[in-house]
């Protein structure tokens, strides 16, 4: 039994990791931190989940849990992480992990040394599309891969949005929020990582009121084999069209052989091979509900998952996504990756 307690709900997706965990056997939610008064008060009244605490150091210290599950604001991810790490314990966040490389550099030292496994809410790689994907490229489906567009726009929805993304140092950027999920997709769907950034453009779009908040995002990049990809994670879907635009993570492939489009909106793959007159569209795999929470306990358990999302996987995402953040808001070219 994996005794599990959360730390901060500062964001909606970590009340899906919250049913998940409610729902998966072998797993006990021990404890519920939330420091902010604002997000506790609110949580009482929906009643969504029972908070048993208001302080991370007394429940670290007296809730018996062996991993933290972390939904705090970007900004102060890192330092839970740290902190949980420091007291023997795994850890499985709401992406992204933290906005720092130094906050980083401490988590994967830490984890390493207390031999303990850290986890994300990487569910883009569980969804039978990136599934069917993985299965038809990995399969040799458009021959090898050169190119990689995609794009994953986002409605701002400033009305909705916590108020905290419009605070400085709690949001962090785009490349590290959204990109991150195609930092870890794109690998694993290919079987290639990426070697380096060419270049990247972190900026305020929209949010005009709050300079500091970098609402937008785009970059390019490299593959090991040398294969460009392409990437725009920007808020700039209008508010109206909420997440029904096909822009919302469509990713396309280009293969010596043909080429391969997922479209999650559409719920379609389209498969146009070379000597085809017309394009194919393959039906999605099943796809694996919670994946990254399973993979996450089978790790901590020494049985890992073949092809599962493990430790290393989400580490080594979250780098490049830090990377080309930085890179984003600095100006810097051709950084390896």
């Amino acid at each position: 039994m994996i005794k599990l307690a959360f730390m901060g709900f500062r964001h909606g997706h970590i009340f899906s990791l919250y049913t998940y965990a409610q729902q998966t056997p072998g797993v006990q939610i021990v404890a519920a931190c939330e420091e902010d008064p604002a997000t506790r008060a609110e949580l009482a009244k929906t009643g969504v989940v029972a908070i048993t605490h208001d302080s991370y150091a007394r429940m670290l210290a007296d809730s018996g849990c062996d991993a933290v599950a972390i939904g705090d604001y970007y900004g102060k991810r890192g330092a839970i992480a740290i902190e949980a790490l420091k007291h023997g314990k795994h850890v499985i966040a709401d992406k992204p992990l933290c906005t720092a490389l130094a906050e980083l550099d401490q988590i994967e030292a830490l984890a390493a040394k207390n031999k303990l496994q850290v986890s994300l809410q990487l569910d883009l790689r569980d969804g039978g599309l990136a599934r069917k994907a993985h299965e038809l490229i990995r399969g040799g489906a458009i021959g090898s891969v050169h190119g990689i567009v995609f794009t994953a726009e986002h409605p701002l929805m400033r009305a909705s949005r916590p108020a905290w993304y419009f605070e400085p140092g709690k949001h962090g950027g785009t490349l590290n929020d959204i990109g991150i999920h195609a930092f870890d997709a794109i690998p694993w769907i290919t079987g290639i990582p990426f070697a380096r950034l060419e270049a990247a453009r972190s900026w305020n779009a929209f949010a005009t009121d709050v300079p500091f908040m970098h609402d937008a995002g785009q970059f390019m990049a490299t593959l090991e084999n040398g294969a460009g990809v392409m990437g725009e994670v920007s808020y700039f879907t209008p508010d109206s069209m909420g997440y029904s635009l096909p822009q919302y993570w469509r990713i396309t492939f280009f293969g010596r052989e043909g080429i391969l489009e997922l479209v999650e909106t559409q719920r379609k793959l389209m498969l146009a091979k070379n000597g085809s007159k017309e394009p194919v569209y393959p039906e999605a795999a099943a796809g694996n509900p919670a994946g990254y929470l399973k993979a996450f306990l089978a790790e901590i358990e020494g049985h890992p998952q073949p092809g599962g999302l493990c430790t290393a996987d989400v580490l080594r995402a979250s780098r490049v996504a830090l990377l080309i953040q930085h890179a984003g808001e600095t100006g810097q070219t051709h950084v390896a990756l």
